[in-house]
């Protein structure tokens, strides 16, 4: 039995610290499943949905093969996602492949050009936000998806809640500021 395996037994039960430490296994390979979907989804938004049904349905869920709780944590969030990008225009439906290959990545509809204030105009948005907020939102950025959020807040000195928390806070906060300076931001999640 894999320690995926040994954690997700217990979640299974109820116990919410074997879920904590299912998470910090898992998290990480969830979180770069749904890379391709970061342009057009709220990848947060979708990895906490999926958490939270992993957790509702876990006392129910009869799973069998090594790691099969990542695999179906895996499944469940990439459907999440790929449901989100569809709901928001972000999936072109293709037929499917008589030959079998794999299909498409999801496609993001082209935007317009940006101009050439738009990094300026990024720039003074970031420096208006309070510095908690900005702390995790730039800590998350220089990341690149490759750090988990856990280590992230860590390293910022949050709670991993606290951290999410002031991510949520700067996206809205960015968004509005940068709506306000006439950036146009139709069809992305703040």
């Amino acid at each position: 039995m894999t320690p995926i395996d040994a954690r997700f037994a217990d979640v299974r039960e109820g116990d919410h610290a074997a879920f904590e430490a299912w998470l910090s296994l898992v998290e990480p390979s969830l979180r770069a499943s749904l890379r391709t979907f970061a342009r057009g989804v709220d990848v947060e938004a979708v990895l906490q949905e999926g958490l939270t049904r992993m957790w509702v349905l876990a006392p129910r869920l009869e799973l069998t093969g090594e790691n099969a709780s990542l695999r179906y944590a895996a499944t469940l969030v990439r459907n999440l996602a790929r449901n989100e990008a569809k709901r928001l225009g972000m999936f072109v439906t293709l037929e499917p492949d008589p030959e079998g290959h794999a299909p498409p990545e999801p496609l993001v509809p082209p935007g317009p050009v940006p101009d050439p204030g738009l990094r300026r105009a990024i720039d003074e948005c970031l420096e208006k936000l309070p510095p908690q907020p900005r702390r995790a939102l730039t800590a998350r950025l220089a990341s690149g998806g490759a750090i988990a959020d856990g280590d992230l807040a860590d390293r910022c000195g949050m709670s991993t809640n606290t951290f999410l928390q002031n991510v949520v806070r700067a996206r809205r906060s960015m968004a509005t500021c940068l709506e306000g300076k006439g950036v146009h931001l139709a069809g992305v999640r703040a």
